[in-house]
């Protein structure tokens, strides 16, 4: 057993047999839903960090496209007042990157739990304490065989998706100069990622679909939340 798994596959996969086996109906679909929640909510607080950051960081690209045309010939210039800006408004443009690489082993984990969760021999992880199940059932409400590609899940998975970076995605105003390789970053971003995403859970097991769905939902009513909040101390 690695290290790997005693600090991250271990008790991720426990959390999910315990949910499954004291659920009502033995659901192996609500279990992920239940554990996926509780992942977002103890991440929590990085996820807000890194909204934040993102949007005070798009919030002051006006100002750092403005010092970048006045001092064009001076890069010097531009790092001084560029960093000088980001002092200002007490921002770190890599605070938005490090919640994000902290979350990296635990979704690494939670994909192999999915992933693996479903078969018996994986039973052997289950700490003494914990009932083992006999078999596991992996269906959603009985309707929907998780351990199948399901490709509603992926196509609602990539619809919210859309909304969540579309969320996020700043408005250029009418007559508001915007770089052309800026626009087509954030076109490819909106349009681009969603799509992607459809075409790869459509062909591995829903359980992961599932669990993107709901930690997508989380994280736009997150957003939302975090957005409010950050508007209403401007």
């Amino acid at each position: 057993m690695s290290l790997f798994d005693t600090i991250f596959y271990k008790p991720l996969f426990n959390i999910l047999i315990l949910f499954y086996q004291y659920i009502p109906g033995h659901d192996f679909g609500v279990a992920i839903i239940l554990v996926t929640v509780l992942i977002r909510v103890l991440l929590y607080p990085l996820g807000a960090t890194a909204i934040k950051s993102q949007k005070v960081f798009q919030d002051i690209q006006p100002k750092i496209k403005e010092i970048q045309k006045k001092y064009k010939d001076d890069k010097e210039k531009q790092m001084q007042l560029t960093l000088e800006l980001y002092k200002e408004t007490k921002i770190n443009p890599f605070s938005g990157i490090l919640p994000l690489l902290i979350q990296l082993p635990v979704l690494y984990a939670l994909y192999r739990v999915f992933w693996r969760g479903f078969n018996m021999t994986e039973m052997v992880n289950v700490y003494s304490f914990i009932p083992k199940p006999e078999s596991i059932n992996p269906t959603l409400l009985g309707l929907i065989s998780l351990n199948k590609p399901s490709l509603v899940l992926a196509i609602l998975c990539g619809v919210l998706q859309f909304f969540q970076v579309k969320m996020l995605t700043p408005t250029i105003k009418k007559g508001e100069e915007t770089d052309r390789f800026s626009a087509m970053l954030q076109k490819q971003t909106l349009y681009f990622f969603p799509a992607v995403i459809v075409v790869m859970l459509s062909r591995i097991p829903s359980a992961i679909g599932l669990y993107w769905l709901v930690t997508t939902i989380f994280s736009i009513i997150q957003q939302y939340i975090t957005l409010k909040f950050y508007v209403k101390q401007e």
